[in-house]
């Protein structure tokens, strides 16, 4: 019997209470109260649930976490059981007291969301004047403290035209990793999903491109929220004439796609477990069912597991152990979240 896979990130939202107004907000955010978050008891036994049978990336996130007064003290009590933890912000709030406790707390990584490489574009997707000018403001005030930090873009339509413009930003600002996210149709994103949505055959295009950087950039490039980029490596390095390696190609070499369910899970601000943020269907709560019992024995994590189970092009797909599609785009488009994935222009039944 095929043991569980390890859980490897878990991505908890701690609040949804949000200083911004983002188009593509997957938690539909606001600046307001949200009922039922947990408290900090709760949080020490949700980290106690999770350190007893594995070790995952802990990525803090919201909405804005910054946003809890005790963010810093679930983020050391998590450190003190030897996670390594991230933050996940728009670095808006990131002042020189909120950076150096930052690094206090043990945060080993924080992520920043940068749309645009403009003030205009990213403001405009951000949806508050200035979040630009603070979110750069808050990336200096984390490299004078000394701590790690990558930029997460969500690429749309609104932006495509302008990556190269944003990595070039973001190589000079010297975050150790640029992750780019394909739009997830989910919460604010499903609102806007058909005007903002790059097309299939542009999807590849740009996860072409991104390879292409990726082999000319200094900072470590990730393709996220991207499964076909796993295919796209493989079929560029078959063309090349060599093998995928870590030392080639790093962790991209070693991972797959969707890792929704098997590598990656989602605990909601009511203590909801989901297998990724943007496929809103609910394995169980971390304070009634326990973490554990919930990634090995959930039916939801386990059919995600079972590639085999997988419908349409992606169940034809001889990539889908390596790809497995976006099981929260299916969804979006079919209510099936192991039907095909929607913005895929490859056709199994052709060479590739």
């Amino acid at each position: 019997m095929k043991m569980p896979d390890t859980p490897r990130l878990v991505f908890w939202e701690l609040t949804k209470r949000c200083n911004l107004a983002c188009r593509h907000c997957r938690a539909d955010a606001a600046d307001m109260d949200f009922s039922g978050e947990l408290d900090f008891d709760s949080a020490k036994k949700v980290i106690d649930d999770i350190t007893a049978f594995a070790n995952p990336i802990l990525v803090l996130t919201g909405g804005e976490p910054l946003y809890r007064d005790d963010i810093f003290e679930i983020a050391g009590y998590a450190a003190s059981k030897k996670l390594r933890v991230a933050l996940a912000t728009n670095g808006t709030l990131i002042d020189e007291t909120c950076a150096r406790r930052i690094r206090e707390a043990g945060i080993a990584r924080v992520s920043i969301s940068i749309d645009g490489s403009t003030a205009a574009s990213h403001d405009d997707f951000r949806g508050i004047p200035g979040a630009f000018d603070a979110a750069v403001r808050g990336v200096r005030l984390l490299r004078e403290q000394g701590v790690s930090f990558q930029f997460n873009t969500t690429v749309t339509r609104r932006n495509v035209g302008e990556l190269e413009d944003i990595l070039r930003f973001a190589v000079s600002e010297g975050p150790v990793a640029l992750h780019l996210f394909m739009l997830v149709p989910v919460g604010c994103g499903v609102a806007i999903a058909e005007t903002d949505m790059i097309s299939s055959e542009r999807y590849e295009q740009v996860l072409n491109w991104f390879y292409d950087r990726s082999k000319q950039t200094p900072i470590e490039l990730k393709a996220t929220c991207a499964p076909h980029y796993y295919r796209i490596i493989r079929q560029r390095a078959r063309a090349e004439g060599r093998t995928l390696s870590l030392e080639t190609d790093g962790m991209a070499a070693m991972t797959r796609g969707c890792l929704a369910g098997s590598g990656v899970c989602f605990i909601s601000h009511l203590g909801d477990v989901q297998p990724c943020g943007y496929l809103p269907l609910v394995a169980g709560n971390v304070l009634r069912d326990g973490f554990k019992n919930i990634w090995e024995n959930s039916e939801l994590f386990l059919a995600l597991r079972d590639t085999d189970r997988l419908s349409g092009k992606c169940g034809a797909c001889g990539y889908r152990l390596v790809c497995g599609g976006c099981r929260a785009r299916a969804y979006y488009a079919t209510g099936g979240f192991l039907d095909e994935e929607p913005y895929c222009m490859y056709d199994p039944k052709g060479k590739g």
